[in-house]
């Protein structure tokens, strides 16, 4: 599933409008994200605490730096576009390091985020059901006491001057049917009415 969600993440992402434009990617892991930026222009800094997982992304083409997302080691406003997918749900500070992801953006750059609603539904979505379906998350990833409350996320972006607007995201079921069904290799998120489970926030920093 985080292979769609990054599918969905970079559609949020604008062809870069400078040549120089850097992409800032928080939690970036293996670099999931950098074939579906492919050919936007920009160049992919991925931060992350793990060292194979940096290695990985670096074979897709992701500049590596080693770092923790509560503190990153890049300059302020040096990132046309900052990232942070399926991340924000795994951290204990999450002023912190919304902070950094603002500190890093220059001003008119954009905020991409995904995550997972501090709601009922979202702990009965994400965790009793999604993960026990094959191919989902593992079994304990997820600690819903650290999912993300939707008005302190606005709350504290807009402290930092990122205004940003929520929508909320789901699997396309005709995909995902087809897919544990082995008839398609990935599944298309779709908007969604409500916020309340999985969720995506877009900003620009004044």
């Amino acid at each position: 599933m985080l292979h769609w969600l990054a599918a969905a993440r970079a559609a949020l992402v604008p062809p870069a409008d400078r040549p120089d434009a850097v992409l800032v990617d928080l939690g970036c892991g293996a670099g999931l994200l950098a074939p579906h930026l492919a050919g936007k222009g920009y160049r992919h800094v991925g931060v992350d605490l793990t060292a194979s997982a940096l290695a990985q992304a670096s074979a897709h083409g992701v500049a590596p730096v080693r770092g923790d997302v509560a503190a990153v080691p890049l300059a302020d406003g040096c990132a046309d576009v900052v990232a942070a997918g399926e991340i924000l749900e795994h951290v204990t500070d999450l002023p912190g390091v919304l902070a950094q992801a603002c500190r890093l953006l220059r001003p008119g750059g954009l905020l991409v985020v995904d995550t997972i609603a501090a709601t009922r539904l979202a702990r009965v979505v994400a965790v009793t059901i999604a993960e026990r379906v094959p191919g989902g998350p593992p079994p304990g990833i997820h600690d819903p006491a650290l999912f993300v409350d939707r008005a302190a996320l606005v709350r504290e972006c807009a402290r930092h001057g990122v205004a940003l607007e929520l929508r909320g995201v789901r699997p396309r079921v005709t995909d995902l049917v087809a897919w544990l069904a082995r008839r398609r290799p990935a599944v298309r998120m779709v908007a969604v009415p409500t916020t309340a489970v999985l969720f995506q926030a877009v900003g620009r920093r004044r």
